[in-house]
């Protein structure tokens, strides 16, 4: 009995999430991203203890929500994955290598020598050193977030930013991996640094070659097993998920696998003809340009079959990935910003987290900087699992961990609304020299 009023209480607490979410979505009318005011819904929802309401604490400790919550993550890089193309991203490899590169450098320079020992002096070395590796963390999944609802993604900036967050993972992975070496035993060697690169290269590496060598077999493969939608939707969600869990077991984050699994079935072409909405579309559109080449209609058939595959991944998303950040608001806690030292090393330390990621943006080559810059600044959960990681092993203390909060909370909550002005601004622009 007592498992049953368990799951039915969980039934509850998700649906209360879910319509926060949605309620949270009136802040469209203002021009901001539905993602905005699911985070700020959480930050509400996750402080209302604070006037005596605990109705709600029940969500943060609940183990199924969390699990959704990561869930919800993956499924959206998986659907960013596959709405991004992998020669779209490959035209800009060199530029993103060059923004991930200053954009991790840069802040990790800036909290280990510069702001670390000014702001907060007399402090280990190793205490340092952990903050700034948590500078360099990059949360891609909210600037991918805000890029799909303002329909930017298949901008350059937005290529260059998602393949830079991506090796920016992969750096970030070899910083907190070295760090966290010289903490536990003092050292590090150059073997294990190059064991760590070596392995998240080769995931990603491979990755991209499945998608390019495998893809029209797979799809052939795909087409003989069976051709609907329950399939395909199935193959899809699984060779995410198999994908994710490849890239957390050699140490990277599931969400990079999740990624890769979308970069490597954009290429494969889905047999989805049985389906009369897309054969009348096609119809329709082959009819009105008056198409006769064969290679032209191909186009159009395969284009039609990858977004059939986005459509059938697509409610799955619409029920996990606001859960994702509503459980990231709820994480926040404002007490941190009560403490009024805290909060002023807390501010100085955010400025360098941004200051650390936007000048990564200079380096984009001929774009718009600004949102190349912008969209590598969130941390959000990266950065508390960094923090985290720091605390478990003594170097961070209560205090320094709020700071890296209210840092993750400004760059989280600031971002989405100063990146949606940039891109509204840059569209008005362009439309403008139309």
């Amino acid at each position: 009995m007592h498992h049953e009023v368990s799951v039915g209480v969980t039934l509850f607490l998700i649906a209360i999430v879910l319509v926060v979410a949605k309620l949270s979505a009136f802040l469209e009318r203002f021009g901001q991203p539905p993602v905005l005011g699911e985070l700020l819904a959480g930050v509400l929802l996750g402080n209302l203890y604070l006037a005596g309401i605990t109705f709600f604490e029940p969500i943060k400790e609940n183990q199924i929500i969390q699990f959704m919550s990561e869930l919800g993550v993956v499924i959206l890089l998986f659907q960013v994955g596959l709405e991004t193309n992998i020669r779209d991203m490959a035209r800009v490899g060199i530029r993103a290598f060059l923004v991930a590169s200053v954009g991790v450098i840069a802040p990790f320079i800036l909290g280990t020598y510069v702001v670390g020992p000014w702001l907060m002096p007399g402090l280990e070395s190793h205490t340092y050193l952990f903050l700034g590796a948590t500078l360099t963390a990059t949360s891609v999944g909210i600037t991918a977030r805000v890029f799909r609802d303002l329909g930017f993604l298949q901008s350059q900036e937005a290529r260059i930013v998602l393949g830079a967050a991506v090796i920016d993972d992969v750096m970030g992975l070899v910083i907190l991996a070295v760090v966290s070496a010289i903490v536990t035993v003092g050292s590090v060697s150059p073997l294990d640094v190059g064991v760590i690169i070596f392995k998240a290269l080769a995931f990603l590496t491979g990755a991209v070659l499945l998608g390019q060598v495998a893809a029209s077999w797979l799809g052939r493969m795909l087409a003989k097993i069976h051709t609907g939608s329950g399939m395909k939707f199935t193959l899809a969600i699984a060779f995410g998920f198999i994908f994710a869990y490849i890239a957390e077991l050699i140490g990277l984050a599931p969400i990079v696998g999740a990624f890769a699994a979308g970069l490597v079935l954009d290429a494969v072409h889905f047999e989805s003809f049985e389906n009369p909405r897309v054969v009348a579309e096609i119809y329709h559109e082959i009819k009105e340009h008056n198409l006769q080449n064969v290679s032209q209609i191909e186009k159009i058939m395969k284009r039609h079959a990858h977004r059939h595959v986005e459509d059938i991944i697509e409610p799955v998303g619409m029920l996990l990935t606001p859960i994702f950040f509503v459980i990231t608001g709820m994480s926040v806690q404002i007490t941190a910003l009560l403490n009024p030292s805290v909060l002023m090393v807390a501010l100085g330390f955010t400025i360098a987290a941004f200051v650390g990621k936007v000048i990564a943006g200079l380096v984009a080559g001929k774009v718009n900087k600004q949102i190349v810059g912008w969209g590598m600044v969130p941390r959000g959960e990266v950065g508390l699992i960094f923090a985290a990681t720091g605390r478990a092993l003594g170097v961070i203390n209560d205090e320094i961990f709020s700071v890296i909060v209210v840092m993750v909370l400004l760059s989280t909550l600031l971002t989405p609304l100063i990146l949606t002005a940039i891109i509204r601004r840059n569209q008005a622009v362009q439309v403008a020299a139309q």
